[in-house]
């Protein structure tokens, strides 16, 4: 059987799959198992075997659950509702303040969490409702709150930014200290486009009233700071601090993760065992789904690697003659279309089999092309209409807030994405300065 008989063949089952509505692990796997079974018969259940237990046996894939316990705990904490009313009262004395306070909190919070899903519909919960009522224009609230939400995949501890360093072969260290200042860039533009949005249009974002600003002290105002921004901090330096000094490694650190998480949850006064055991359930299930398709995914591209498919595609693409920043585009192209139907473990495992050969045949640093990935698909999860983050807000927003009001508030933050992105390509050192100072 040739190997374009079984690319081709791949390909469009993965898509009739899909678009007829199929989970994507069991596609995956079984188009492995038909295909594979194609080529080699019932030798091909023997890679299937080793393929499953290479993913079970995987250390580093041990930090997914713990990142997820890390993320589910810190959401029953209320740091994220402390941190909001702090930032709420800093900021609210200017155009824009409480948008700009659910940006700096879902930095914050996604550095705490690395769960796009977490960020968004806490966000959505606490602010919009907040924006809404002092009278902030519906679409910047749904902008800045999916964008917010957004930076969780970003920021690290990221769980995406684990697997991608799982099956790139990157140090997970790396990849972390790598996405920390692309992040960084994407949020302060979200910030500095509020300001100029408010101060261009100050009915989209009014400030405070004098009674309200009187209402809190500048004293209560640094006492709430404190209270709230120490303990996030001290996780944040627990976790990433461990890594880059090389105290820990990416595994272990997800577990000093999960244990300040919890035990902020018990210094918040908002532990109880009927949590505890809703954390632990919904870890379960999270990470049962991601193990599942990183196993069907693991034998698709098995089969499809195995038959030399992957050299059929890398044909492809290096004959159109696009040259090397031509071909990159195209692959950042594909990758965009597929984030707004796939979800980002499929995106992951499909295309880093074709792509990274490539981008280092064209010369690319795959720690600077893997994070320029992980922008791309940040991007992709709020654009319209599929955008992840569109749906996670709408199932949390206010009825008055129209699925219109999300995509048109989102489309300038998009925009403002592929400029991030633009200046990441144009300055690579962005990327590769912190994660070649931090991680030798």
């Amino acid at each position: 059987m040739s190997a374009e008989f079984i690319t081709y063949g791949m390909f469009i089952g993965l898509l009739i799959g899909l678009f007829m509505g199929h989970p994507l692990a069991f596609v995956l796997g079984g188009l492995a198992v038909i295909f594979g079974y194609m080529g080699w018969g019932s030798a091909s259940f023997f890679m299937f075997i080793n393929r499953t237990w290479g993913v079970m046996d995987n250390y580093i894939l041990v930090a997914i659950p713990l990142f997820i316990l890390m993320a589910q705990l810190l959401d029953q904490s209320g740091v994220a509702e402390d941190l909001f009313d702090t930032m709420r009262y800093l900021f609210g004395p200017i155009r824009g303040g409480i948008a700009i306070a659910v940006i700096v909190v879902s930095t914050l919070f996604g550095a705490c969490t690395g769960i796009i899903g977490a960020s968004v519909v806490t966000m959505g919960l606490l602010g919009m409702p907040v924006m809404l009522k002092y009278g902030y224009s519906k679409q910047l609230a749904s902008g800045t709150i999916c964008a917010g939400g957004t930076l969780g995949i970003l920021i690290p501890p990221s769980i995406m930014l684990v697997v991608m360093a799982d099956q790139s072969g990157l140090s997970v260290g790396k990849l972390f200290a790598g996405a920390i200042i692309p992040g960084l860039i994407l949020s302060t533009m979200y910030v500095l486009y509020i300001l100029f949005r408010c101060w261009w249009k100050p009915e989209d974002g009014p400030a405070l009233t004098r009674e309200e600003r009187d209402a809190v002290t500048v004293t209560q105002i640094m006492g709430m700071a404190l209270k709230s921004m120490v303990p996030p901090l001290i996780l944040i330096a627990g976790v990433l601090g461990s890594i880059f000094a090389g105290i820990a490694t990416p595994t272990e650190a997800a577990a000093v993760g999960a244990v300040l998480a919890f035990l902020m949850t018990v210094v918040y006064g908002k532990f109880t065992w009927r949590g505890l055991t809703k954390a632990v359930v919904n870890t379960a299930k999270t990470t049962s789904m991601v193990i599942i398709i990183l196993v069907g995914a693991s034998c698709f591209a098995g089969v499809f690697m195995g038959s030399a498919g992957d050299e059929v595609v890398k044909e492809v693409i290096m004959t159109i003659g696009l040259g090397k920043w031509g071909t990159f585009i195209v692959m950042m192209i594909i990758l965009f279309i597929l984030g707004m139907f796939l979800d980002w473990i499929g995106i992951i495992m499909i295309c880093f089999p074709l792509f990274l050969p490539i981008a280092a045949d064209l010369g690319f640093d795959k720690v600077w092309f893997v994070v320029i990935i992980a922008v791309m698909l940040q991007d992709s999860f709020l654009t319209p209409p599929f955008g992840y983050a569109l749906f996670y807000l709408k199932g949390v927003a206010p009825p008055e807030v129209t699925t219109k009001d999300i995509y048109w508030g989102t489309f300038p933050f998009w925009r403002l994405m592929e400029l991030g992105l633009i200046a990441c390509v144009i300055w690579p050192q962005s990327i590769l300065w912190l994660a070649n100072t931090l991680v030798k």
